[in-house]
């Protein structure tokens, strides 16, 4: 497995669907990792996220490696609004979502 976060943008790759096919739970979840992750790179304190929607249509069927990449569209001091794609090893898309996190915050953060 292989990842890399920089600025607004997570990439996760994830090699082992080649025995077990990519099921739509799998393709969710790993939509929600790669945009929560982007997500989390606007919070300078890092006090995590909490997925609070994600849409996500299914363009084509799935298998072998897949990439997800995770990009942030708008954060605030609160909500941070991501998109994210599901890519196979030729780099058609399998997979787009939209999704919105909240910001964790801790007792005593300003508001």
């Amino acid at each position: 497995m292989t990842d890399s976060v920089g600025g607004a943008f997570f990439d996760r790759q994830i090699p082992f669907l080649e025995l077990i096919g990519a099921r739509a739970e799998l393709v969710l979840t790993l939509l929600d990792v790669a945009m929560g992750a982007a997500a989390r790179t606007t919070d300078a304190k890092g006090h995590g996220i909490v997925t609070v929607n994600i849409t996500v249509n299914f363009l084509r069927s799935c298998s072998g490696l897949l990439r997800a990449e995770g990009r942030v569209l708008r954060g605030g001091r609160s909500l941070v609004f991501c998109e994210g794609d599901v890519k196979d090893a030729s780099g058609e898309t399998m997979a787009m979502a939209i999704g919105t996190f909240r910001l964790k915050k801790r007792d005593g953060d300003a508001k």
